[in-house]
């Protein structure tokens, strides 16, 4: 067992690093107020590499392992959760081509991302179905020479800016999980209605937006897999992109630990530095606790993708874990800042709206309970 890491993947990390040290933190706070979309930011990270981690080499990608791409993703959530959150997006929406694409469809859907910097959303969650993403209502049609697709998606990253979509719906609603199938629906086709920005309480640097498909007609060289099968593409993504959200985990809570060693050591109160006292050092010594175990539970399931060994437990407890440790870590460093940790003006206080939706997105941190248990059963 080597925890050590080569290194290419440390030039990775370092890259990465000073990107979000040079590029992101500087202007956090300023799309954070003003919820715009930091695009010229983003073409940057495709311009040094940073974007698309998952496309293979043979499609003009770098060819970067699971384990690459969280240590990228880490150190870009360092620099601001809500940036890496779209940058993310384009991962998720890739993944199911890299699945279960055939090899022209790899290379008419893939090969584009590494040719110029666009971006693609994952439409998976319906205004009415979030964590029950079975019972999803939007329908693919089958009409002879094409698809026809019908429904709302909400919750979607980059649904404002995004080159392709990639969609999921279903045959029939009462088939659950063995109806639905997954389509590549490109930018501008007929149909594809875009909704409002969402004003959200966290990364709002993100675009979020509500997407309606309103008898968009998509060709039937765009299916991925078989009809039927988007169920079994959309829970392989997850395996390989839960690991990705978890260190963007990770990189929040270091980010948020770093600021509140730093703080402590500055603060001064009774006459000495507020980290002199127990009861703070008891909060630091917890924040390191849960994110150093938060990272190495991360590194492992994306290790496992990469060896490919089923990971579904694995990747649900690092999400859990690192998900629910970030709250925790953000909500203490606030505490360790006492007022100023609630003000705007200091960047903890919106590294604790942005943990928030860690918990949520990607399947919430009681959906995750339920997969780890029904692995743990499952085993017995």
């Amino acid at each position: 067992m080597d925890f050590s890491l080569s290194s290419e993947q440390k030039e990775y990390q370092e890259l990465a690093l000073k990107f979000a040290k040079n590029e992101m933190i500087p202007n956090a706070a300023k799309f954070d107020e003003s919820g715009e979309f930091p695009k010229e930011i983003f073409e940057k990270a495709w311009q040094a590499g940073l974007l698309n981690t998952c496309v293979p080499v043979e499609y003009g990608g770098a060819g970067f392992s699971n384990l690459d791409a969280v240590l990228i993703g880490e150190c870009l959530a360092y620099g601001c959760m809500g940036m890496n959150s779209s940058m993310m997006a384009n991962d998720l929406a890739l993944l199911p081509i890299v699945i279960a694409g055939t090899a022209e469809q790899k290379k008419k859907f893939l090969t584009p991302f590494t040719e110029k910097f666009l971006l693609a959303s994952f439409c998976l969650t319906e205004p009415e179905n979030g964590s029950d993403a079975a019972g999803i209502k939007t329908s693919i049609v089958d009409k002879g020479d094409h698809y026809e697709v019908n429904g709302n998606k909400m919750w979607i990253t980059n649904g404002g800016y995004a080159d392709l979509y990639v969609v999921y719906g279903t045959k029939d609603a009462s088939l659950k999980n063995k109806g639905i199938s997954c389509v590549v629906v490109p930018k501008g086709t007929a149909g594809i209605e875009i909704g409002k920005k969402e004003d959200k309480l966290g990364h709002r640097a993100s675009d979020t937006r509500a997407i309606t498909f309103n008898k968009v007609k998509v060709p039937k060289e765009n299916l991925l897999g078989k009809e039927g099968e988007g169920w079994q593409i959309a829970m392989k993504t997850l395996d390989h992109s839960r690991p990705l959200v978890a260190a963007s985990a990770v990189g929040g809570a270091q980010r948020a630990m770093d600021l509140a060693v730093k703080y402590a050591l500055e603060r001064k109160q009774f006459g000495k530095s507020i980290s002199e006292f127990q009861a703070v050092q008891f909060m630091l010594a917890e924040m390191g606790m849960r994110t150093e175990a938060s990272r190495m539970l991360v590194y492992q399931a994306a290790w496992m993708a990469d060896q490919k060994i089923r990971n579904t437990k694995v990747a649900s407890i690092a999400k859990a874990m690192a998900s629910d440790g970030l709250m925790q870590t953000a909500t203490d460093a606030v505490q360790i800042y006492g007022g100023y940790g609630y003000s705007k003006e200091y960047p903890i206080e919106k590294i604790f709206r942005d943990a928030k939706l860690l918990q949520i997105y990607e399947g919430t941190s009681q959906i995750q309970r339920m997969v780890i248990a029904r692995e743990l059963l499952r085993s017995n």
